[in-house]
């Protein structure tokens, strides 16, 4: 059934198929349109090469009654000579038929049947061309037979002393001979045709015995790439620049195969990616949940034993790893978010000078406390930048943990601003312990954690720089990082002013 319906369903696409139509219709219009213009050129050069040697042959038949015989007499025609000769002329020669002209191209003598000839004067325009040219070129004349009609002719002035008395006027292919010369060429034409239909036949099936060689062979070719595919090679590409339909269908398969292998590798990675979060998540997770799990148990084991202040000390501890847990998981749906772009920036200007100051006023009491000291440069009035506000701000606190996550106390955390041409650069400096150049270019991949400090305890999954990257690309800006192990690191990225704003 599955047969039939697609035999069916290759019918209708030929039928539906206009444009293979219309080709196949344009096409066979010109060959039809060549055939018929071939055959109607072959005809008359044919007809003309048999003119022209109709003429060689017999154009000096009237030159040479002229010299020969007295056609006129007295200014007549003097048919007791000329018919004679003329008839015998004619006799050795049918198509041959002569005419007597007076000098203003009046026939006046024949020796043809007298119901045949339907005219009485003959042009002399072509006779004077023909004797100004002796006869060297193709001319044609009037038939007096046929007036409609022109066709090849010998001529001649006669002259009495030195008195131009008429002209001998022959007509080198009577009417007969083109009743003969119409059945000759049905024939020739038939003839022709029939072998020049057998030599088109023959040399279309060469062409098309080749032309098939050949499609089938770079099918084959084809074939054996994309079983190589198949099978698992898939470096396998189609070789070569073939034209047509078969060179599109090579690039697409190229095409094809070059984006199955980069979304097999894009797999392979996030594949790879995810084992490392869920390593990450099962090591980052586990701490928080031991503690919670082996404090609550000491609690209820020890319920009746304990002292009122271990106990509030236990709950502090259990609460502080719920907190942090609380934020691994957060930061981790935040990230997915970010990752499968659910999340789009509602860009609004707002002052960053404000929002910076609302931050500094927040985390200088953690600062404190850590014995680190938190400044901010530059408080001066900046423009509004164009940016989503909430995301900002995200991205800031994220830069500020993980500066004091790196900073040991008695350490400083520098917030600045800046104002360069196309917007407002904000940089967050610290002294901490710094990042090794080599790990630098690796600082913002997700789920990458680097060694800190031997006095730090690293906190996370090294998702808050990522989620920092993600938000700039959401902003169409850039995080920027300057590191000195030992000495600290720096990061900047530049929010675009209102009279800058990308749109």
């Amino acid at each position: 059934m599955k047969k039939y319906k697609s035999k069916y369903m290759s019918l209708r696409t030929i039928r539906n198929n206009l444009l293979f139509w219309k080709i196949t219709g344009v096409f066979s219009f010109l060959l039809i349109a060549l055939g018929a213009a071939y055959f109607g050129i072959a005809g008359w050069m044919a007809k003309r090469n048999f003119n022209a040697i109709n003429e060689q042959l017999y154009g000096d038949v009237a030159a040479h009654l002229a010299r020969h015989t007295a056609p006129f007499r007295n200014g007549r025609p003097d048919t007791a000579v000329t018919h004679d000769i003329i008839h015998s002329i004619m006799l050795i020669n049918p198509s041959v038929e002569v005419y007597l002209l007076d000098t203003s191209g009046r026939i006046v003598d024949f020796v043809v049947p007298d119901k045949t000839v339907k005219t009485s004067k003959v042009d002399l325009g072509p006779v004077f061309r023909y004797i100004q040219e002796g006869g060297k070129k193709y001319v044609t004349g009037d038939n007096p037979k046929t007036p409609a009609s022109r066709t090849i002719f010998s001529a001649a002035p006669v002259y009495e002393g030195h008195r131009l008395t008429g002209y001998v006027y022959a007509i080198l292919a009577s009417q007969k001979q083109a009743e003969v010369a119409a059945a000759l060429d049905r024939d020739f034409f038939f003839g022709l045709g029939t072998l020049l239909f057998f030599a088109t036949l023959v040399v279309i099936f060469l062409v098309g015995v080749i032309t098939f060689f050949l499609i089938t062979d770079s099918i084959c070719k084809i074939s054996s790439v994309v079983k190589r595919f198949t099978d698992g090679d898939h470096a396998a590409r189609i070789e070569g620049q073939v034209k047509g339909n078969l060179g599109v269908l090579t690039s697409a398969f190229n095409e094809m195969a070059d984006t199955i292998v980069d979304n097999m590798n894009k797999l392979t990675s996030l594949d790879r990616l995810r084992q490392e979060l869920i390593a990450n998540v099962s090591h980052d997770l586990r701490s928080p949940l031991a503690i919670t799990q082996g404090f609550v148990e000491t609690l209820i084991i020890k319920e009746d034993s304990l002292p009122g202040a271990d106990k509030q000390r236990y709950l502090s501890i259990v609460l502080s790893s719920l907190r942090k847990l609380a934020r691994l998981v957060d930061q981790l749906f935040e990230y997915s978010k970010l990752e499968a772009n659910q999340i789009r920036p509602v860009k609004e200007p707002f002052l960053i000078g404000e929002l910076l100051s609302d931050i500094f006023m927040k985390y200088d009491i953690v600062a404190r406390a850590r014995g680190i000291t938190l400044r901010m440069e530059n408080r001066e009035n900046f423009p509004a930048v164009v940016a989503d506000l909430a995301l900002v701000e995200r991205a800031l606190q994220n830069l500020l943990d993980n500066a004091f996550k790196f900073t040991p106390e008695g350490g400083m955390i520098t917030i600045s601003l800046q104002r360069l041409q196309k917007g407002i650069e904000i940089a967050i400096a610290d002294t901490g312990v710094g990042i090794p150049l080599h790990d630098q270019p690796y600082i913002f991949d997700r789920y990458k954690q680097f060694p800190a400090h031997d006095s730090q305890k690293k906190e996370g999954m090294g998702l808050g720089l990522a989620i920092v990257k993600k938000i700039m690309e959401l902003h169409q800006s850039t995080i920027h990082i300057k590191s000195t192990p030992g000495s600290g690191t720096i990061f900047w990225f530049l929010l675009p002013t209102i009279e800058y704003s990308p749109g």
